[in-house]
Formats: C-alpha cells, structure tokens, sequence
C-alpha cells in the first residue's frame, strides 16, 4: 500500500467518525456554534453581526453535508424545512 493509499484511508476513517460525531451529538454542535457565534458577536459589539452569523450558517451546512445528505441532523438547523 502507498502513502497515497494510506492518506485516503486515513481521510475517510477520520470522516466516518466526524460524520458519526455530527450525527450522534448535532444538538451540541449546534449549541457549540450559536454559543461561539454570540461570543464573537459580542466581543465585537455586534460590528460583524453579519459576518460573524453567515460565519456560524457556512459551518453547520458544512458539517450538515459532512455525511452527503441535508437529513437535519444537525440540531434545530433543518434545511429541509418546507420541502
């Protein structure tokens, strides 16, 4: 087996167990999220409240796609909603 092989091996185990991470505690990463997003928003008087909160979207729908699918497990944050 080559490094290239090795790499991509170690790529999708480490991915399985993000996904399953995302998938088991959603809820708490979305709390994660809303908690680390408040804070920045915060610390700089709601001057990057636009950034800060497209920011905290990009990260869930990025964590939501981890798996390939928009099945709204990732907390309150359904994006199937109306669908």
């Amino acid at each position: 087996m080559g490094f290239m092989d090795k790499a991509k091996d170690a790529f999708n185990n480490n991915k399985d167990k993000a996904t399953d991470a995302v998938n088991d505690h959603g809820d708490k990463i979305d709390s994660g999220l809303d908690k680390a997003a408040n804070f920045a928003d915060d610390k700089t008087g709601g001057k990057y409240s636009d950034q800060i909160n497209s920011g905290a979207d990009k990260a869930r729908d990025g964590l939501e796609n981890l798996d390939g699918q928009q099945d709204g497990d990732l907390g309150g944050q359904d994006n199937n909603a109306g669908k």
